[in-house]
């Protein structure tokens, strides 16, 4: 019987341009690092550490995994560092222009489960701080207290697309995979959910993603071909029908 569903944020519940978006992100966050390292440096040891947190194993949070990588040879400054990458989002990230819609049916949507009492967790990948992922939530207008759960770079040790990101979530609201819906536009990211038991709905609005961009490797290539096919498949307010069937 379904108890919990996940959600994706970015071109899951909030749809927008991401590319141009972090694009912009680069040339704000540039700013404030820029006494420190130049802007190709910066990004790329962004870049760099935001890859590697798929290698992190869980023993250490998101943010240690990703701090040991971004400050490889100025590992004195790592506290400094840090209080800049917080005070950049709590100063300039809302600054960043962004033209948002939402697909039709979420807030509808978001309150039904929460009103049929579905523990409801903000599955979003884990490499941001909690605060970032309020903002993107804040975009949208999606309720807070509607969920049980968010993740962010500080409550997590797996990132998508590891499997274990989705255990990770279970173990922490208490629920059984095989009780879970995960709702996402990434056919890779979000859909691996099912490796674990978790039922999948795998949303249109955003468009289908070209993953020849963005593979690296041969595991990359070999992970492509083993993602589980969705259970599902619509627009985003095609969700409550799902919920209400696995309901029973």
């Amino acid at each position: 019987m379904l108890k919990a569903v996940l959600l994706d944020l970015d071109n899951t519940m909030v749809l927008y341009d991401e590319p141009a978006f972090y694009e912009s992100y680069f040339i704000s966050i540039c700013r404030m690092f820029s006494d420190i390292f130049t802007p190709d440096e910066l990004k790329t040891r962004v870049i760099r550490a935001t890859m590697a947190l798929r290698q992190n194993n869980g023993k250490v949070s998101n943010r240690r995994f990703f701090m040991n990588v971004f400050t490889e040879g100025c590992e004195e400054r790592e506290s400094e560092i840090w209080q800049r990458f917080m005070q950049f989002y709590e100063t300039e990230y809302h600054k960043i222009e962004v033209e948002v819609k939402v697909p039709d049916g979420l807030h509808d949507t978001l309150e039904r489960m929460h009103r049929d009492g579905l523990r409801l967790v903000v599955a979003s990948n884990p490499i941001f701080p909690l605060m970032v992922q309020h903002s993107r939530m804040d975009w949208a207008g999606i309720e807070k207290s509607r969920f049980n759960l968010v993740t962010h770079i500080d409550n997590m040790s797996f990132v998508k697309p590891r499997a274990e990101y989705y255990l990770q979530i279970c173990e922490k609201i208490g629920e059984d995979p095989g009780d879970c819906l995960m709702v996402g536009n990434d056919a890779v990211h979000d859909m691996v959910a099912g490796a674990v038991g978790m039922k999948t709905f795998l949303t249109k609005e955003a468009g289908e993603i070209d993953y020849t961009s963005v593979i690296v490797n041969v595991d990359d290539r070999y992970q492509l071909q083993h993602i589980p096919t969705p259970d599902f498949t619509g627009v985003f307010a095609d969700v409550a029908s799902v919920v209400q069937q696995l309901r029973g």
